[in-house]
């Protein structure tokens, strides 16, 4: 789109034109056509040619002095911007602050450790940043030229930082890269065991398929459908729904709503959509306990216990925002016939909000890798791996021999995973069999659910050590629990990413004669983060943020690891994964249009009650009226940022070149992430 002429100029600019040419022909009236030729070519915007033409294009004094009032009428517009844009920036600083000073674990043992590390940094980059311009940086001050304090010190810490500081780091150094390499190895196993599987077709198979015809209603086992919930206000409809459409004969399933809410409107909103759909028949009933002890363990066990759990040979979890498709049953099921031993069947994860942000996206990468990789790798040449929690189907009977669900863990999924094994069952892991759910889209909720997945490991190892030790397994096995289930993959992994890439290197700038080779800066994790996105490979051009990413996550999975194996109170704290209900805004309509056959077969069809429909009005109500989502401040992120940042100018006195580069975007990664700017956006 073109510029609006300035008029107002334009005429300015004639009437000095003139008045200048008036004072010309009154000096040299020879001169007179020329001028009015220069004159009518400047206007009309016209090119000249002779160098006569450019010596008379001259500023007079008036036209100067409104450039300059211009000049300064931008600057003053642009000072006016960056100072509102400061003030802008300082109030949202000190509202975040304000905000995040309720969160738990910013004045945890190990904020403080960082913080003190901080403190360090920023002292040995100034006093680095002296001896720099001193010219002392690249070796120590002679002696006979040493003058004052101030050189003295230099010397004395150069002589105690190459006897006594930079050996045990150094040490540290190599035992964090030694861990590092076995991890690496572990994954490229995996990753080979992975293509095996793809290259020979290997996949469960089998013996019965319950879509065949001539099949009585007896023929099908009766199962047990359980959908644990708590205070589940934006996606307990869909689960619910989606549940009770799955395509089993109605006289052999039975679906509980094992509701724990605190939330009374929430408990009614509940009710009301187990009504709904008891009154088109569907054989579903609503529980919620009295006494909420034990979290979701404690759920599932009292539930467990009722009586007529007896008469049904299997059962199906679902948490709460996952959508098993009406063939779910008919998928899982049938690799129980014929197979005694087999004491679980779970099914993969796809995720309906996967492209939401940055956020989802890089889980989706670290989740495709857990499931179609590690999963399915351990469940083919080991028949073991750790349950999910969810889309999964249990023989009742390998639940009760195992010892049930126990309240003693936050991950009671894996401590009865681990039970069953130890006693001899085996799992089996379908990778083609997908059951939706949602990602967390905020950094607080995704930080929240890694600190549970990775405190609760450590408990369940303190707590089961001996009794893998003492069971009737196989060493193999016992080794493979220990060693690569337990410390490997939920000790080792937190333990060198956070220690290597957050403290040692960082150090190393300021104890150069301790180092990292460029390979264990560079070159093996970009490897590992290939191979990580193999099994999502969409996601390619996030590898870089994949990688920084990863690291930036190892401070909450190193503290949550630390907080799990020595029994910090934190350890024990089951905080529900805030989820926004994104599945329910496209699969209630298809959820509702593959429901319609079902509701026309049934004489009880009624539409939805006079009370829920008041509910869910209640409902929709409270999501308005609700508070305002406000980014959050996580100091131990900001922390590291600021470490890391101190570090890179470091590395960049002494030209290090790959070190520096990876300090700064591993830094500005953890500032990022510490402000709250990755994940959903909120006011």
């Amino acid at each position: 789109m073109s510029r609006t002429p300035n008029y107002e100029f334009q005429e300015w600019w004639n009437k000095q034109r003139e008045k200048n040419n008036l004072e010309l022909l009154e000096e040299n009236p020879d001169h007179h056509h020329s001028s009015v030729a220069f004159t009518a070519v400047d206007v009309d915007g016209g090119g000249g040619t002779g160098n006569s033409v450019e010596k008379e294009r001259s500023r007079s004094a008036r036209q100067l002095s409104w450039v300059c009032l211009l000049k300064f009428q931008q600057l003053a517009a642009s000072l006016g911007w960056l100072s509102n844009g400061f003030f802008h920036l300082v109030r949202t600083a000190n509202r975040r602050i304000a905000d995040s000073a309720s969160l738990r674990g910013d004045t945890s043992r190990l904020y403080r450790a960082i913080r003190v590390f901080l403190f360090l940094v920023i002292a040995l980059l100034g006093f680095e940043l002296v001896a720099y311009f001193k010219g002392w940086h690249f070796s120590p001050p002679d002696p006979s030229e040493v003058v004052g304090m101030v050189g003295v010190a230099y010397a004395k810490w150069l002589e105690i930082r190459a006897s006594y500081l930079s050996p045990p780091l150094q040490s540290l150094a190599n035992l964090c890269t030694v861990l590092f390499i076995v991890q690496s190895v572990d994954r490229v196993v995996l990753i080979l065991g992975c293509f095996w599987i793809k290259f020979r077709r290997i996949k469960p198979v089998a013996n019965v398929d319950y879509d065949g015809s001539g099949m009585s209603v007896e023929d099908f086992p009766m199962v047990l459908v359980q959908i644990p919930m708590c205070n589940e206000r934006e996606v307990y409809q869909q689960s619910i729904g989606a549940v009770c459409i799955m395509d089993w004969p109605k006289e052999r399933i039975l679906i509980q709503v094992l509701d724990d809410s605190d939330e009374v409107d929430t408990q009614q909103l509940i009710k009301a959509e187990v009504h709904k759909w008891q009154q088109r028949g569907v054989p579903i009933i609503y529980r919620h306990r009295l006494i909420r002890t034990g979290y979701k363990a404690g759920n599932l066990k009292s539930a467990m216990g009722c009586d007529y759990v007896k008469d049904y040979e299997f059962v199906a979890i679902f948490d709460a925002d996952f959508q098993p498709t009406p063939d779910f049953l008919k998928k899982t099921v049938p690799y129980f016939k014929g197979k005694d031993d087999l004491a679980l069947v779970q099914a993969r994860w796809a995720f309906v909000n996967k492209d939401e942000n940055l956020l989802t996206r890089l889980q989706n990468i670290n989740l495709s890798f857990h499931f179609e990789v590690e999963q399915q790798v351990n469940g083919v040449f080991l028949n073991f791996f750790g349950f999910n929690g969810t889309a999964g189907v249990w023989r009742i009977k390998a639940l009760e021999e195992s010892g049930g669900w126990l309240e003693r863990t936050t991950v009671e999924d894996m401590d009865i995973a681990v039970r069953a094994h130890l006693r001899g069952w085996k799992f089996i892991f379908l990778n083609d069999v997908k059951c939706l759910c949602e990602l967390p889209e905020t950094y607080e909720a995704y930080k929240k659910q890694q600190h549970r997945w990775h405190s609760g490991p450590m408990q369940l190892f303190r707590l089961c050590f001996f009794d893998i030790l003492r069971s009737k397994v196989s060493w193999a096995k016992k080794l493979n629990l220990i060693f690569l289930f337990f410390l490997l993959r939920k000790l080792i992994l937190p333990f060198y990413s956070f220690t290597l890439f957050c403290i040692i290197l960082p150090l190393t700038m300021f104890l150069p004669e301790a180092e990292l080779p460029v390979w264990v800066v560079c070159y093996i994790p970009g490897l590992m983060s290939v191979l990580s996105v193999l099994p999502a490979p969409r996601s390619f051009p996030f590898i870089v943020p994949y990688l920084l990413f990863e690291n930036t996550m190892s401070v909450t999975k190193f503290n949550a690891m630390i907080s799990g194996l020595f029994r910090f109170g934190s350890s024990y704290e089951w905080v529900v994964t805030k989820k926004l209900g994104r599945s329910s805004e496209t699969d209630l309509v298809s959820l509702e249009k593959e429901s319609e056959p079902f509701v026309r077969s049934t004489s009880l069809y009624r539409s939805s009650s006079d009370s829920g429909i008041e509910d869910l009005s209640k409902l929709e109500l409270s999501k308005k009226t609700g508070k305002t989502k406000r980014n959050r401040l996580f100091r131990k992120e900001l922390a590291l940022a600021f470490i890391l940042l101190t570090a890179s100018i470091r590395s960049l006195l002494s030209a290090q070149g790959i070190h520096f580069y990876f300090l700064l975007f591993q830094g500005i990664t953890f500032l990022v992430v510490g402000l709250d700017l990755i994940g959903e956006q909120v006011s």
